[in-house]
Formats: C-alpha cells, structure tokens, sequence
C-alpha cells in the first residue's frame, strides 16, 4: 500500500499498512487498479459517453471517505476492464517510483481530477455536462502514464485549475436551476422528538428524493456535515420535515452517531469506518460504499431506512444540541446571488473604510491536530472585516454569532466545497466593481484542505492568479521540496504559523 492523497497520511509520507482514514490494505491496491484501468481506457478506447461516465464514476469511488467496500469496489474494476480491457496494461505503482517532481506533478493532476470528478459526478445526475471537462479527463489520465517535461506537466497543472472552474460552474448552475438559489437561512441544532433520519454527504438530488418519499409519513429529515446548506434551497426548504442540522464535524460522527435512535443516509464522501454499535441503522447510496452497510441502490427506493426510522422512533423528547462553540442556530444561504445583490453596499463599506479586510475562511475539516487554528483565527478577525466561508471546516466556528457591518452579516456561508464557485463568482464581481484585479483584491484566502476536492479548488484558485493562500494545517505530502519551492516563489502560498501572526501580516 502507498497512499498519500489526504492531509491525514501517516507522519506526512505516506500510509502503508492501513490508511490514516481506514482504508484497509486491499482496499488501496483495488483502488490503484482501477485508477490503473482508466488510464488503460482513457488511452485505448473511444472516447464516448459510456466510458466518460466509467471515468467520472471511478475516480469518485476512490476519493478518500467514499467507497471502503472490497466487493463493490471489485465489481467496479471488472465493468471497467469489460468495457475496455488491454494486454500492456498501465500500473499506477510506477508512479509511485518516478523521481519526486515528476510524481509529485502527476499526483497532484491525479488527485486534482479526482476532485474534479466529484463535481462532475454530481452535475452529471442533472444531466449538466461539459465536453471540455470529459474531454479533459482522458487527457489528464493519458498525461500519467506518459513521459512529459516538468515544464508540460506544470502546465498541465494549471490546467486542472481552469478546466475544474468549469466543472464548479457547471454543478453550481445544476444545482441551482433544479432547487433555486439559496437565501440566508437560520438552521437550528435541536431535535425534536419522534422518528427522524440523518442525511449526510454533498449530493442535493438525494436530499430532494428522500424528502419527497418521507412527505407526510411523520419522520423529520435533519441534514449533518456538508448537507446543511440544503436548507437554504427554496425548492428543498418548502418541505416543513426538513426540520434541522444534526451533529457537528464529520470527523466527530462515530461518537455522535453512537447511541441514536434513528439511520443515517450516506450520499458521497466525509464517511467515517461505521462501527458495530450503528452499521445496522447506516445505509449508503450512489458510489458510497462499506461492508456490512445497506446499500441503496440506483432505484433509490429508500423505504427500508423509512421503516428503519419507524421502528427506532426517534427520540421520545426534544433534545437541545449545540455547535461546537456552544451556539444552537446556525446560518446558510449566502451562495454567489445573495452576496453579489448586497455588492454596491459592500463596496461602499470598503470605499468609506467600514470594511477593512475580506477573509475566505475554507476548506475541509478533520481530525488532524492543528484545526483548532481556524477557529481561534475567525474568533481574532476584527468585527470590521467580512468572513466569508464555504465547505465543512466551517463547523470550526460556524456556530459563533457577531455584530454585523450596519446591514452586513459578519460571517456569512457560501455553502458545500461544491459551492466554492460562489466564492470565485463574488471576488471576480468585487474586482469588477473596484476596478483592479482579484490579486489587489483586499481580499484573503485562508483554507483548510483534506482530501482531493481541496486540491481541485485549490488549482483553479492559482489558476485564477490569487496569491498568498494560507493552507494548512499540514502542507501536502505529495508535493516535493522543489515544486512546493516553486508554488511559494510562483504564487506566495503560504504554510498557516499561528493566527496572530497570520492576521498581523494579513492586514499589516
């Protein structure tokens, strides 16, 4: 086993028994082989929809947290190689022994399209696609296996960067013509008693399919992790059982999700290894996967986790849960269309000095010491500067609540990291308006990443040009000392220190 894709990966090298994550020893070579396979395929066969579709759907099945499942998997790898199978097949382990730039380069076009996959896969289920995007796939797999300068793959690189801007704007506009644009939407954290379901993951058709087969049965819906923004969705929030968020961060959901009187629905990635005490109330569906886990499958007839909800009842009492911070109300719904409609006043309030300071403070969460960075840094930003935020690494302070800039939230949620096209969409409008580039923006990214989403978004804001990015909490272990040498000196990113320091540079 070699895997270093994530930020967890053992001591910053690699995983090599198990994974950091969970991910078994088998699971790994699996996972490679079907990596392996579809870089056979993007290489050997027509490129067609059929064979997009196995590339879009593969490269998401081995994202970390998605699929842990040997037998699902397995069958995967063997639909891939009937479809297209060669003799001289490629192995991805020769990558792993290439000299450090050049699988450094290939790795992070690897884990970049891996992210990119994830946003296609979801855009895909609206019937929402790209041709540059699919075209791009095969090219990237093609790269892998290919002897290329370090000059071609840096420019490959980037690349992912701009192709995966498509691949957001392309799922930001499924999601939104499907279920609308989301408005600002207090969530709260309590439970209220009766039979209810836990809905985790990132994918808003399977929210919509749940709530509409649990209309009128007498079970709530409360979202957990990245799906709490659903709530903000004006064609999700008309269903009055999709009542509430439950839990905090997705690291934190073997202990939470223990003792529960209801099942939990699983739709993409941020899985914790589902333990004994909770597997036979946990169901998966779409290319998540685990063993002893009920599988739902592309019918998505979910009535065994209805009865499954019947049965267990649910609380018999109202529960009163809060953040982590200790709050019990927590705010969404302010994706690209709310923000940019209070751009003039934004802009006045930057003008005039009210507005200081912009902080996009996103990213993944995780169990890794060192995330508690990001929740002293927001509680540190001072009340005259904007936080925006996006993705999971939001439960780190989602839950505190400050003054607001005369109408201005200070704290306002974009959403999912699916949502990072808000954040991209809002910087390019304040540019606009301000008429400078979004490098002379007083505006600055502070991320946290985990997994190979964050390296998509993370391309495609270099892509764009916007430099000093704080990342952290760990500096990615499949990146060489000379190509991270490079993206320092190219685009100033910058390994987190400590949140004074941080701030202090940041606004001088």
């Amino acid at each position: 086993m070699f895997c270093y894709q994530c930020e967890q990966t053992k001591c910053n090298k690699y995983c090599q028994d198990i994974g950091v994550c969970g991910k078994t020893e088998t699971t790994a070579q699996i996972q490679d082989k079907i990596v392996s396979a579809l870089i056979d395929l993007a290489n050997g066969a027509e490129r067609n929809e059929k064979h997009t579709q196995l590339i879009v759907n593969g490269l998401f099945m081995t994202i970390t947290n998605v699929n842990f499942d040997d037998i699902s998997l397995q069958k995967y790898l063997d639909i891939i190689k009937n479809a297209y199978y060669t003799e001289n097949s490629f192995d991805i382990k020769t990558l792993w022994n290439e000299n450090d730039d050049t699988r450094s380069l290939k790795s992070i076009i690897l884990f970049g399209i891996k992210g990119m996959a994830a946003f296609a896969y979801h855009a895909r289920r609206f019937n929402h696609k790209s041709e540059v995007v699919d075209s791009f796939f095969y090219e990237a797999l093609q790269a892998i296996s290919k002897n290329m300068s370090l000059n071609e793959l840096g420019a490959l690189v980037l690349k992912t960067g701009e192709v995966n801007l498509k691949a957001l704007e392309l799922l930001d506009r499924a999601n939104t013509a499907t279920y609308g644009h989301p408005v600002p939407t207090m969530v709260t954290t309590d439970i209220e008693a009766g039979p209810f379901i836990v809905i985790s993951g990132h994918d808003l058709m399977d929210m919509s399919l749940l709530l509409e087969q649990t209309k009128d049965k007498g079970i709530n819906i409360y979202t957990h992790g990245e799906m709490l923004p659903c709530h903000a969705y004006p064609e999700l929030k008309k269903y009055k059982h999709l009542k509430g968020n439950f839990g905090t961060a997705w690291q934190n959901q073997q202990k939470e999700f223990e003792n529960i009187p209801a099942p939990i629905l699983f739709t993409t990635n941020c899985m914790m290894p589902v333990l004994d005490s909770y597997a036979d109330r946990t169901f998966t569906t779409s290319a998540v996967s685990f063993p002893r886990v009920k599988h739902i499958g592309n019918d998505k007839d979910f009535t065994h986790i209805i009865n499954r909800a019947i049965e267990l009842g649910g609380y018999k009492t109202f529960q009163h849960r809060t953040g982590l911070n200790g709050g019990c109300v927590l705010a969404v719904g302010y994706g690209h269309n709310t923000v940019i409609s209070l751009a003039d006043k934004i802009v006045d309030l930057l003008n005039n000095g009210k507005i200081k300071h912009i902080f996009i403070v996103g990213g993944c969460d995780g169990a890794k010491s060192g995330r508690n960075y990001y929740t002293e840094f927001v509680r540190k930003i001072p009340q005259n500067s904007l936080i925006l935020t996006y993705a999971c690494g939001k439960y780190r302070f989602n839950d505190i609540f400050t003054e607001k800039i005369e109408d201005i939230p200070h704290i306002m949620d974009m959403g999912q990291c699916n949502d990072t096209y808000s954040a991209i969409k809002i910087v390019r409008e304040l540019a606009k308006r301000l008429d400078c580039s979004i490098a002379n923006l007083p505006v600055s990214f502070v991320i946290s990443w985990y997994e190979q989403k964050s390296v998509s978004i993370l391309l495609t804001l270099l892509y764009l040009g916007i430099q000093n990015i704080r990342l952290g909490p760990g500096m990615p272990a499949f990146v060489s000392p000379n190509i991270m040498r490079m993206l320092i000196n190219k685009f100033k990113i910058k390994p987190i220190s400590t949140p004074d320091e941080d701030l202090k540079a940041i606004l001088g």
